[in-house]
């Protein structure tokens, strides 16, 4: 600035830039973690029994505390004869070709003289052995994973709203990734607009 130019220079002001704000970090924040718990709804509910060929099922009763209390989602694998040991949780028809099933744990086997193997059951929180020894056909398979309070997630999504809220999850995943992908190219519009104007 040469002398007697009473041009005044005003300093930029500094702004706080809109990827550090806190609101952008709170935002941030709660949009993966919205992602997260959509995608492990997803995968444990219906994903992963579907690609394992395993079946998950809810507890209903409070006969597996505290293993497994009401509400949680247990996911049952198919199991070899040679996998049903005693402390092994199983699934099993209550009654042979019947849809009801119970969740119980193996807490002995019996062979008949024709060879023939029955499981004897019992729930963790029972004081008595189960009346009837199961038959392997009976079962179902035996505990793979569970997951606390997800049986009632998986209550509701049977038949048609699994499908529904299927679609909406991938459809809803799909948009938020445009969405994601759309904003990172905006920003990197933005950042080379920005380092050509200086």
């Amino acid at each position: 600035m040469s002398a007697g130019d009473d041009t005044e220079v005003i300093p930029p002001v500094a702004t706080e830039d809109e990827h550090t704000g806190v609101l952008w970090w709170v935002n941030r924040v709660v949009s993966y973690t919205l992602l997260a718990v959509m995608l492990f709804v997803l995968a444990v509910t219906i994903v992963i029994p579907l690609v394992s060929g395993s079946t998950p099922y809810t507890i209903l009763t409070g006969s597996m505390r505290p293993t497994y209390p009401p509400g949680s989602l247990v996911v049952v694998k198919p199991a070899d004869v040679a996998e049903l040991r005693v402390g092994t949780p199983i699934t099993y028809q209550i009654r042979s070709g019947e849809p009801d099933v119970v969740t119980h744990r193996i807490v002995a086997t019996r062979q008949s003289g024709r060879g023939t193997t029955t499981y004897i059951t019992r729930g963790d929180n029972n004081g008595a052995d189960d009346e009837n020894p199961v038959q392997v056909g009976q079962i179902r398979g035996k505990v793979w994973y569970s997951v606390p309070y997800m049986g009632y997630v998986n209550n509701w999504l049977n038949g048609e709203q699994r499908k529904i809220t299927v679609t909406v999850i991938v459809i809803g995943l799909a948009g938020y990734a445009l969405f994601m992908f759309v904003g990172a190219g905006l920003d990197h519009r933005k950042q080379r607009k920005g380092s050509r104007s200086l």
